[in-house]
């Protein structure tokens, strides 16, 4: 935009442009609402209550020219937005999985949020890095972990968004391993054969299609009464694809489905993956965090097999959305 003179510079800046006073105003306004919700929550109903389309037809069709007042804003939260809500924090929602936040942690994120840092590399914010390393180092020790996955030793964990993409991870260097960084793996590739159980998340399937694995290479493995892979039918399956011609590469267990909290048998499938030298991914989304305490750690039996790990503190460590953490 081209300015005529200092003056229309100020001007513009002034109508475009929140100062510091204005957000410490407009942000205490924002805490209260917010607070406000979270002491009326239990009033609205748990599932919105919107048609298809109905939020949308309410908006305009074109972005606005013109800038609005906060408080013009936050009365169409009001008014649009919140009848569009699902209230996931509501006491009374049970559907899909547990994603509890707090308080603390909601200041947490505004602290985050306004610090604005990247922190990709050490460099870019030294204290970013840092405090990530040594709080995922305590979590380790609280969760009776094994020495391998802290920093000090040969693992460490790392904070991603969501477990499929510690999925997508662990798949990428399963396949790296197993094709040994070749720069030409196509034919490789199309040996590879993934093991994960029939209730196991869908983020795997997708994190196998995108690796370049694909789907007819991923062999759903049925379960028991109790929806636990059944390990019988792993090794059957992992010895036909090996009469195959094929490669046995990765192997996922569940500690908590989604869709019945169903615990797979860690230890023995541990064994199979190492017998067969194939990567062992557990992926603890749903239930790693029961892991803090100690009465339920006997699920995480062979968790020492284990080449790497995943579970989300947003599932009832009161963390907000979102957070994995992958090691």
């Amino acid at each position: 935009m081209y300015f005529k003179n200092l003056n229309q510079l100020k001007l513009e800046k002034n109508n475009y442009h929140m100062s510091a006073d204005q957000f410490r105003e407009e942000g205490k306004k924002v805490i209260d609402w917010i607070a406000d919700y979270y002491e009326n929550i239990e009033k609205y109903p748990v599932l919105s209550q919107v048609k298809p389309g109905e939020i949308k037809a309410l908006l305009p069709e074109n972005a606005p020219q013109n800038g609005e007042s906060m408080e013009k804003m936050m009365n169409d939260i009001d008014r649009l937005i919140m009848p569009g809500i699902t209230h996931w924090q509501s006491p009374n929602f049970y559907a899909f999985f547990p994603s509890n936040t707090s308080f603390p942690s909601i200041l947490g994120d505004l602290i985050s949020s306004g610090l604005g840092v990247q922190g990709m590399i050490w460099a870019t914010s030294p204290a970013a890095t840092e405090l990530e390393t040594r709080v995922l180092d305590w979590l380790t020790e609280m969760m009776g972990m094994p020495e391998k996955f802290k920093s000090t030793s040969t693992g460490g964990g790392v904070i991603q968004d969501t477990a499929s993409t510690s999925a997508l991870t662990a798949i990428i260097a399963a396949r790296e391993r197993a094709t040994k960084f070749q720069s030409n793996k196509t034919g490789i590739q199309q040996k590879l054969v993934a093991y994960i159980s029939t209730q196991t998340h869908s983020s795997l399937e997708k994190a196998i299609k995108i690796v370049g694995i694909g789907s007819e290479n991923l062999r759903l493995i049925e379960v028991d009464e109790k929806f636990a892979m059944r390990t019988d039918l792993l090794e059957e399956q992992i010895q036909k694809d090996k009469t195959a011609g094929l490669k046995p590469f990765f192997i996922c267990a569940a500690l908590g489905t989604t869709s019945s909290n169903a615990i797979d048998p860690i230890e023995k499938i541990g064994k199979i993956a190492q017998k067969e030298n194939c990567w062992f991914h557990i992926d603890a989304a749903m239930s790693g965090t029961a892991m803090l305490c100690p009465e339920f750690r006997h699920f995480q039996a062979g968790i020492e097999l284990a080449d790497s790990y995943c579970f989300n503190p947003h599932k009832w460590m009161f963390t907000n959305f979102d957070c994995d953490v992958f090691g």
